[in-house]
């Protein structure tokens, strides 16, 4: 990406969310100096998908408004991914005929295997399992993990352990094959085990999916990170290497340079940190429950129901961060009582909407701050973590939205774009998390 483009072009370049074929291949592009910047110790760079270091870049521009309704499309199957896990389902039911992606929002880049192949996969934090594309896959990308070059490689049988940890398990022959649903795709993968390396760490024996044929256009082409709580995330692999123990810094997509980083174990971590508890619910092991007590918009707390933001380990209500949906969405009585007082302090200002964002303004407005307030932190964001902006036009958003009706709408999710710019710190035994004011770029 030639990043002389003027501003009203580059935008749209950003924010779409096309994701390109493996077929490109990131072994193929000449990278600058920046995006060849190696891996340090435990961290590991993460980029945007539309970096102008990723594979996955897109290459024919969209307009403003078509990039933001891409962007929520792609939102809307996340939701729907994530409404699934909560209700236990194995099935997502799709609302629109449309193909909608749920491509990855943030990639990192991963050696697998003996001798080392590299990969880019996706930054998942509500999901465990790991899995990548492998050769002979049917419905994968062109980009696949030879695993017949690698002399480390095993193919799990059923009797391991973690077959009884995978979702709907079969036996085929005498490999532990899984089944499941992702977005609006399905995978089927063998259960395998390989070495993994993160930055300078190798990790022996890690246990991932070898995806054998996938469905739809919701799988990451380039393969998944699961660094959800559960007993096959990477965390619990690595419990004596990383202590269950990682933070990360997304970069804003507004920056040209895009380079976030994910650190991995308590080395390295902020000191001067503001943490609120993680809560955990046995049914929903994967997510990162948080306890969101308030919201304030200026100086005033909105007047919401206490019912809005109750944790309940049964309906799997309550309230998660999660790095792959990428506008928060809280739930209707949340989110209306937030909006009204927004567009109050907006005053006479005519409010317009655009796809599912329903407070946008043509005009110069004056935005107070918007504060989410946790048991124990309050985290006041930056006008760039709440609102977009088009350079084409005047237009501004309000960059959240209330949780779709149509599915089980109970989780209100803290999502990327409001995590843009912060260290987000996992301290899993200690059960916390906390935020700090970060420059990602």
């Amino acid at each position: 990406m030639n990043n002389s483009l003027p501003p009203h072009t580059l935008l749209p370049l950003l924010f779409s969310l096309t994701i390109l074929s493996l077929s490109s291949s990131a072994h193929g592009f000449n990278l600058n100096s920046k995006c060849d910047t190696q891996d340090q110790g435990s961290t590991l760079q993460v980029l945007h998908v539309n970096s102008p270091c990723s594979p996955f870049r897109p290459q024919t521009p969209l307009s403003w408004e078509e990039s933001v309704l891409q962007m929520q499309s792609k939102d809307q199957t996340r939701l729907q991914y994530l409404a699934s896990l909560v209700a236990g389902k194995s099935v997502v039911p799709i609302a629109s005929g449309r193909q909608v992606l749920q491509s990855p929002t943030y990639i990192l880049k991963a050696k697998i295997g003996t001798p080392a192949q590299t990969m880019f996969m996706a930054v998942d934090n509500s999901n465990d399992a790991g899995w990548i594309p492998c050769s002979g896959c049917a419905g994968c990308s062109s980009t696949k993990f030879d695993s017949a070059k690698s002399t480390t490689f095993r193919t799990l049988g059923c009797q391991a352990a973690q077959c009884k940890q995978v979702p709907n398990p079969t036996c085929t022959g005498r490999a532990c094959s899984f089944n499941m649903t992702y977005g609006s795709s399905t995978i089927a993968a063998n259960l395998s085990r390989d070495s993994i390396t993160l930055a300078t760490n190798v990790v022996q024996r890690y246990t991932f999916g070898c995806i054998q044929k996938a469905t739809g256009s919701s799988v990451p082409p380039q393969g998944l990170l699961g660094l959800g709580r559960g007993p096959l995330s990477l965390l619990s692999q690595t419990q004596r290497l990383y202590r269950s123990t990682f933070s990360y810094c997304l970069p804003s997509f507004k920056s040209l340079n895009f380079s976030g980083s994910l650190r991995l174990g308590p080395i390295g971590q902020p000191k001067r940190i503001k943490y609120t508890q993680l809560l955990r619910n046995p049914r929903r092991s994967s997510f990162y429950y948080v306890n969101l007590i308030g919201i304030r918009v200026g100086r005033r707390v909105v007047d919401i129901p206490p019912s809005a933001f109750a944790f309940d380990t049964n309906t799997g209500a309550g309230t998660i961060v999660d790095s792959g949906t990428i506008f928060t969405r809280l739930v209707e009585p949340a989110y209306t009582a937030v909006r009204n007082e927004f567009r109050r302090r907006m005053g006479k200002a005519n409010v317009s909407s655009l796809g599912g964002f329903d407070t946008c303004y043509t005009v110069p407005v004056t935005v107070p701050t918007i504060t989410f307030m946790f048991s124990g932190m309050n985290v006041t964001l930056p006008q760039d973590n709440f609102l977009i902006h088009s350079t084409a036009s005047s237009t501004t958003c309000l960059a959240m939205a209330a949780a779709p009706e149509n599915f089980n709408s109970v989780l209100n999710v803290i999502a990327n774009m409001q995590q843009q710019n912060h260290r987000i710190l996992f301290d899993v035994p200690n059960s916390r998390l906390g935020v700090a004011r970060e420059k990602c770029t």
